[in-house]
């Protein structure tokens, strides 16, 4: 397995990046580990994202931002 260590910029060690196929054994190897995972996500939370998912879904000409884009206005609005 590959890890890469994320550092803040006094060295400390804040974070590990986890290659994708390699998580993906992880979590086939620890069933649990998924479940955990659904678990740091509040169940209110989940209900709004598939709330907007489905409208999407029903509606995809909507005016949908992709991620870069709406952090650049949010970043432009500071």
């Amino acid at each position: 397995m590959y890890l890469q260590y994320i550092a803040d910029n006094k060295g400390k060690t804040i974070g590990v990046f986890i290659p994708i196929a390699d998580w993906d054994l992880l979590v086939h190897k620890y069933t649990d580990l998924e479940k955990e995972i659904d678990n740091l996500i509040p169940q209110w939370h989940k209900k709004i994202l598939d709330e907007r998912l489905a409208e999407y879904l029903a509606n995809p000409s909507l005016n949908v931002k992709d991620f870069e884009t709406a952090c650049n206005e949010i970043e432009n609005e500071l």
